[in-house]
């Protein structure tokens, strides 16, 4: 494991970094597929950069015994789908 070699500080620290690539693809992602502020990347590029930096956060995430709460994306999925109910009344 890669944390055994560089300390849980410097993965933390690269998961920030991934996180911010990761920020930065789906960005693009959204431009190519709104269209509206034209970029040479097709989408296709786009999705592979997306899962591409999307698995680096989520390899650091393992690395670090990071848990996915369950219960908190069951509540999040609760509350948008009432304030979308909400929205159509």
């Amino acid at each position: 494991m890669m944390i055994e070699k560089i300390g849980k500080a410097a993965m933390l620290e690269q998961l920030a970094e991934e996180a911010a690539e990761l920020s930065q693809a789906a960005l693009k992602l959204a431009r190519v597929l709104r269209g509206e502020n034209p970029t040479p990347v097709t989408e296709e590029k786009a999705w592979k950069h997306l899962v591409e930096e999307y698995t680096d956060v989520f390899q650091c995430a393992s690395e670090l015994l990071i848990p996915v709460d369950w219960q908190q994306i069951n509540e999040k999925v609760e509350r948008f789908l009432d304030r979308w109910e909400e929205k159509e009344r």
